[in-house]
């Protein structure tokens, strides 16, 4: 049975910096929280999740279990998950089904592991899900991308997936906190990655014929993209963090480069300058840029109908902000519409196949939460 949370949900209706208006505000003002949340289950670090066609989900915890869990909380460990370098922000990250997993029961997972010399860097599976009675289980897993080169360090692994309504599979590749990886096509760190399902190079993306790691690119100058979704119109949206300011809500365009670390709407953590978006307009500037930060984690276009007024608005997780952020998108632009204090880091999102809105709390202890519109 599902735990009705306390009424401490909070709307707070607060200023969003829009690229061009540094004191644009929420557009929108709501008195009332539209939605009650019941908590079904409780993870250790949680980091993503995706609904199979039977309503069951696959949810992932960062230290490397993956589960299958019932809308009233059962959950079930899956055998054969690949190993996983834990710690820092690297471990077991995001699960995508293929789009017609009804048929071959495939399902992508990504991954942190170690290299040589305590190096590491994320990685891409695919495997079959067997859902037989003795358990569920992951079978002829194969790695079919990875990020190049592996570095140092425990951040800014990125590694989001989406598949596109085509059938390819877009992948978020971070920075790795090394900056300028993000404008050399030489490496595929800070970038987005457009493949065919079974990780081969489609012909194509815009740099394939540079060959190499250049040819799996769509877009660069990235920072540490953290959401990744296609809306009702094939258009690409994801959100990354920025540096000491400047968290940013983008439309992904085949080829562009999107200018960081050259440009950002935030600082170095040391206090050291980047040169703006509007310095350099050759750069794809962000729809909505943050200052201060939400942290963003996690990102749905929302399609139900539970939710009749979200139809087509982005739903965005926020851990600095414990909230979740609601953006609408009107053409090629987008607008903090609304910010509803969870409590709570919310690490994940995602629409349920009755378009009840689920979340998953980060940390120890964090809960999956599904959002049903206040009767």
């Amino acid at each position: 049975m599902y735990r009705v949370l306390p009424a401490a949900l909070v709307l707070m209706l607060v200023a969003c910096s829009a690229p061009q208006n540094s004191d644009a505000v929420v557009a929108e003002a709501e008195s009332t929280i539209p939605f009650s949340a019941a908590a079904v289950a409780e993870f250790d670090e949680p980091w993503a999740m995706t609904f199979l066609p039977d309503g069951r989900l696959l949810v992932t915890e960062k230290a490397g279990a993956l589960y299958v869990v019932t809308q009233d909380g059962q959950t079930t460990p899956v055998k054969g998950v690949p190993t996983v370098d834990y710690g820092g922000q690297g471990g077991l990250g995001d699960v995508v089904v293929h789009p017609d997993f009804a048929n071959n029961h495939l399902v992508y997972l990504s991954f942190v592991e170690a290299g040589d010399e305590d190096t590491r860097g994320a990685a891409i599976a695919r495997a079959t899900l067997d859902l037989t009675d003795t358990g569920p289980e992951l079978a002829d897993l194969n790695v079919i991308w990875r990020q190049s080169p592996k570095v140092g360090g425990r951040g800014h692994f990125s590694h989001r997936m989406a598949f596109s309504p085509d059938g390819y599979l877009f992948i978020a590749s971070g920075e790795r906190q090394k900056f300028t990886p993000a404008q050399d096509l030489q490496q595929n760190l800070g970038k987005i990655i457009r493949l065919n399902a079974d990780g081969s190079i489609p012909a194509d993306n815009p740099f394939a014929e540079q060959g190499g790691v250049a040819a799996q690119v769509w877009t660069l100058g990235h920072r540490n993209i953290l959401g990744l979704a296609f809306d009702a119109d094939g258009k690409l949206w994801e959100h990354e963090m920025g540096p000491a300011g400047g968290d940013e809500f983008n439309l992904i365009v085949r080829g562009e480069n999107y200018g960081y670390p050259i440009v950002s709407d935030g600082n170095h953590y040391d206090g050291t300058p980047i040169p703006n978006h509007d310095t350099h307009p050759e750069f794809a500037a962000p729809k909505i840029q943050w200052t201060p930060v939400i942290a963003p984690a996690g990102l749905v276009i929302y399609s139900g109908e539970m939710f009749p007024a979200w139809q087509g608005n982005a739903l965005i997780g926020g851990l600095r902000t414990q909230a979740l952020i609601r953006v609408v998108m009107t053409g090629d632009d987008a607008t903090e519409a609304a910010r509803y204090d969870m409590g709570k880091r919310i690490r994940e999102v995602e629409q349920g196949p009755d378009g009840a809105v689920w979340l998953l709390e980060d940390e120890a202890g964090g809960r999956l939460l599904r959002l049903t519109p206040t009767q």
